[in-house]
């Protein structure tokens, strides 16, 4: 008998080992210190950070792949830009980076994408993607979770019986899903926050406003990204991701501190 290569485990082994790790973490993450809604440069460094902090942190994606707009860059180039300060965090990460002009930074998108996703991947941030998010845990006029469905589940003719979601408990959830900034629309379908949508694109202006603008926009709910462009109307940026990159880096210092001043405190994290 010709000799194998490759240990002798079946297809019932393959399927177990899929299934069982899957949902074992699934079950330890139906409760978390935060839910990050959307893998994109801002959600990704957030997690990345809130979890080298040792917050337990968990990352819904709808799409099977992470990323967002990191991945493809600019005009479906696979360049990306960042302007200066935020080449530092590309250095951090390892991603390799040449600066074109005075302040202005070009990168690799799918080099860049990687490392950030392995780097949160790497801190202990988990991920659950192709999962689609539907609404908010609201308790006491405060978040206190997600509810969340298989993505496909959108896809399913109407006529077939509604698949209900189940949900996912958290001390903050963060919106990082872009300009629909889906978590912000729950709210304000039900009149409870505005939505005006980002403004149109103003490369020096947007970035500055949109990180000091990043933060709490409603008890335990936080913004990062162009979530935050959007629910204040401001002008978008295009193909330049450092806004991102430190709207998330910004947005975990936040949650971090909070949640680390009501542990401190002995109080609900909504007063911290």
């Amino acid at each position: 008998m010709e000799e194998r290569i490759f240990a002798p485990v079946g297809e019932a082994a393959v399927t177990r080992a899929i299934v069982g790790e899957f949902m074992e973490e699934f079950m330890d993450y139906v409760e978390s210190d935060v839910i990050v809604v959307g893998a994109g440069p801002s959600g990704l460094i957030a997690a990345m950070d809130m979890a080298n902090a040792g917050l337990k942190t968990l990352v819904i994606e709808s799409n099977n792949y992470l990323g967002g707009g990191f991945w493809i860059g600019g005009y479906l180039m696979n360049k990306l830009t960042v302007r200066a300060p935020a080449q530092e965090v590309l250095n951090e990460l390892g991603v390799p980076n040449k600066e074109i002009s005075a302040g202005l930074y070009v990168a690799d998108g799918p080099h860049a994408c990687s490392r950030l996703i392995a780097a949160a991947c790497d801190a202990g941030a988990k991920v659950i993607n192709a999962t689609r998010f539907e609404d908010l845990v609201v308790r006491n006029e405060v978040v206190q979770g997600a509810v969340i469905n298989w993505n496909a589940v959108a896809s399913l003719p109407r006529a077939i019986t509604c698949v209900d979601p189940v949900a996912i408990e958290s001390k903050f959830v963060i919106d990082a899903t872009g300009h629909d900034a889906h978590v912000i629309s729950a709210l304000a379908k039900r009149g409870v926050l505005g939505l005006p949508g980002c403004g149109s694109m103003w490369v020096e202006e947007s970035e500055d406003v949109l990180v000091k603008k990043t933060g709490l926009v409603y008890p335990g709910l936080l913004a990062t990204g162009m979530a935050v462009a959007s629910v204040y109307g401001l002008p978008r940026m295009g193909p330049t991701f450092g806004g991102m990159l430190l709207s998330g880096r910004k947005v975990a210092k936040i949650a971090v501190e909070s949640l680390r001043a009501a542990e401190s405190l002995k109080i609900p994290v909504s007063l911290a």
